[in-house]
């Protein structure tokens, strides 16, 4: 492994909200600078494949799948050397991403999980989350159309929302909002690229 732990940020919030793509664009922008770059991600399909349930259908396990899946994955990517060592980490779903997922997914089926297993899962994020030194959560906007390919329950995407959200703010989480507008997720890459080239292990 590096000497010294490389910058992580993650970005968390509803599906179909640009996580995917603002993750691209900091990529592309840092290895514009010569900044050494990973990113993780597809945890959904992979998720499916083993199978689990997703979305409105989350239960404890597959919860606990993406938590430790995706802590694996960030520490799998700053530990790989073959390229060199990595400066930044870009999680494509932080780990507080499955919390907000599950806690939507109960409310969506009117359901409530025994105070342990939530606790559980919440200790199992909290461990990984707390050490993001940026966080960005996308904005779901009800006005931008989703493409037809995705059969998403509308109503469990807005709890999703929702709850990323609430979370958040309960949780008190430095983060940065990201709406949809082309000017906020401007304003989060350029948060993003100001904190790498300032502060990025050499």
């Amino acid at each position: 492994m590096t000497s010294s732990t490389p910058l992580r940020i993650g970005v968390m919030g509803a599906h179909s909200t640009g996580k995917s793509l603002l993750m691209r664009r900091i990529e592309m922008e840092l290895h514009g600078q010569g900044i050494p770059v990973a990113r993780t991600g597809n945890l959904g399909r992979r998720a499916a494949l083993v199978p689990l349930p997703k979305m409105q259908h989350h239960t404890l396990a597959s919860t606990t799948w993406v938590i430790a899946t995706g802590i694996a994955d960030e520490i799998a990517a700053w530990a790989r050397l073959e390229k060199g060592p990595v400066q930044v980490v870009l999680a494509d779903r932080a780990c507080w991403d499955a919390l907000a997922y599950f806690r939507a997914a109960l409310e969506w089926r009117q359901q409530t999980a025994p105070r342990a297993e939530r606790e559980a899962l919440h200790q199992l994020a909290h461990a990984h989350g707390r050490t993001y030194d940026l966080l960005l959560a996308t904005v779901l906007d009800p006005d931008v159309p989703v493409e037809s390919k995705h059969d998403y329950d509308p109503r469990y995407r807005t709890l999703v929302d929702r709850h990323t959200h609430d979370f958040l703010r309960e949780e008190n989480i430095r983060h940065v909002r990201v709406t949809s507008d082309p000017a906020s997720q401007e304003l989060a890459i350029e948060h993003a690229l100001q904190l790498c080239m300032t502060e990025a292990p050499a």
